[in-house]
């Protein structure tokens, strides 16, 4: 009886210790599971963050490119300016001598103008003389020629003392009259071809105004382009 009950408490202590270690192995087990499923949970945050990185990183690269690509337009847009710039200040000194020239070409006008205004009151004052000149000529040559006519019609009675000295005063007086009309024609001739060289000045004036202001509007439409 007395092996019976220690055998017995010998079982039931058996039973009790499986029974704690079950429910040890049941805890750790527990335990383990969760373990796993902890882990499970962090390996998939750390994909998800691998994966976060990888498109950080693609960003980070496109961007990088896109700052290059940035850099290089920034690069030739300031190597543009630079041509442009220089460009400018060449047209800004041809319009300046441009400039200059268009005054030199003033004064030189107006001093044409007063030298063309003085020798057209000289030759109109000159041509006024001469004409009253050629018509005293011509009076005196009228005369001479009724007093030539009168004494023809005096049934051939002439005077060679006379008559010599009117026909030589005929002479000179139509010498005169010819050099003053071939002087006038001169005159005339001189004067059309001043008022010829007066209108090329002129017309070469204002294509010189038109150039001008059209290679700086058109340098000035290539600035605004540029910009």
């Amino acid at each position: 009886m007395e092996l019976s009950s220690a055998f017995r408490e010998r079982l039931e202590l058996m039973e009790s210790t499986r029974n704690q270690r079950l429910s040890l192995l049941q805890a750790e087990k527990e335990c383990e599971a969760n373990r796993s499923q902890v882990l499970s949970s962090k390996l998939t945050n750390i994909r998800s963050m691998e994966q976060r990185c990888l498109l950080l990183d693609r960003n980070i690269a496109f961007q990088n490119f896109k700052i290059l690509a940035l850099k290089s337009e920034i690069e030739s847009l300031d190597a543009k300016y630079q041509a442009d710039l220089r460009q400018l200040r060449v047209l800004k000194s041809e319009v300046e001598e441009l400039e200059e020239e268009e005054k030199e070409r003033e004064v030189f006008y107006e001093l044409k103008s007063n030298e063309i205004k003085a020798f057209k009151e000289t030759v109109e004052k000159f041509v006024l003389k001469s004409q009253m000149q050629v018509n005293e000529l011509k009076d005196q040559v009228n005369e001479l020629n009724s007093a030539f006519v009168k004494l023809q019609g005096n049934n051939g009675y002439l005077c060679n003392s006379e008559i010599a000295p009117a026909e030589m005063r005929k002479s000179e007086l139509v010498a005169v009259k010819e050099n003053l009309d071939k002087h006038l024609a001169s005159n005339y001739q001189l004067k059309s071809e001043l008022q010829k060289q007066l209108q090329s000045l002129l017309s070469t004036q204002d294509q010189g105004k038109r150039k001008q202001l059209s290679q700086f509007t058109v340098s000035k439409g290539s600035m605004k382009s540029a910009f």
